[in-house]
């Protein structure tokens, strides 16, 4: 558990001073469908028993902070974890819609294409080629998800600074880095430098209505299975949903 006396040893982060706001920005646990690297999207499904797991260590990990308010996709895996993690804390979850993973349209639920596969379907391009991605029928792009995203941030979050001290998103692979690159400024081509394991924890502050990243993907267990995109190319970076 050496993540989690590592994140613990910056007080800093625990520390709530008035009107100071930080977010926890949370991706939710492992599913059937990660482990199997299906593509998931905003098909509902729920966590596994090692997702299960990994929640219950981010909930200790998490358990000194004095969370105000909480947010989560409206998912069913999202749900889960915000509600593992928030404990016997009582406080209402919120969900929102702006807040689902992208929608990859028709091809949700194929198995996720390797490097050497080529171009074979959009998903390849969406993986290694992010600025030439169109989606599949029925499916976002990259710059819809950013103004759903955006909108949630700043309509959403943005205001609560001088209200709330701590507040918990829990989100999904893509969307939450639709919010760390917008506040990093990332472009669209780097859009995967970021990566995000399951229950990984980032956090944004927000002084005088600026965001800023002050951790990302943190964790607080020691994998004890090989993950999920082991098996992919040492290139590829991410496991959607």
């Amino acid at each position: 558990m050496g993540s989690v006396l590592f994140f613990r040893s910056k007080h800093y982060l625990f520390l709530k001073r008035k009107f100071d706001l930080k977010v926890y920005l949370i991706r939710h646990g492992e599913t059937d469908w990660n482990s199997v690297r299906k593509l998931q999207g905003q098909t509902d499904i729920r966590l596994n028993d090692y997702g299960i797991e990994l929640a219950r260590l981010t909930a200790e990990g998490l358990k000194d902070v004095e969370f105000d308010y909480v947010y989560s996709s409206p998912l069913i895996r999202a749900v889960e974890t915000a509600e593992i993690i928030m404990g016997d804390r009582e406080l209402e979850i919120h969900t929102d819609d702006r807040i689902k993973e992208i929608n990859f349209g028709e091809c949700e639920g194929i198995i996720i294409p390797r490097r050497k596969d080529g171009p074979i379907n959009p998903i390849w391009q969406f993986e290694f080629d992010t600025e030439h991605y169109v989606p599949a029928k029925g499916g976002e792009t990259f710059s819809q998800m950013y103004e759903r995203t955006s909108d949630f941030f700043d309509n959403e979050i943005l205001p609560l600074e001088g209200h709330y001290n701590n507040v918990m998103i829990v989100g999904h692979g893509c969307m939450n880095r639709t919010i760390l690159n917008r506040i990093l400024d990332t472009p669209l081509k780097d859009f995967w430098d970021i990566r995000l394991d399951n229950c990984s924890v980032s956090i944004i502050e927000i002084v005088n209505g600026k965001a800023s990243v002050i951790e990302k993907s943190m964790k607080f267990y020691e994998r004890v299975k090989p993950p999920a995109d082991a098996v992919l190319d040492a290139d590829a970076k991410s496991i959607y949903g």
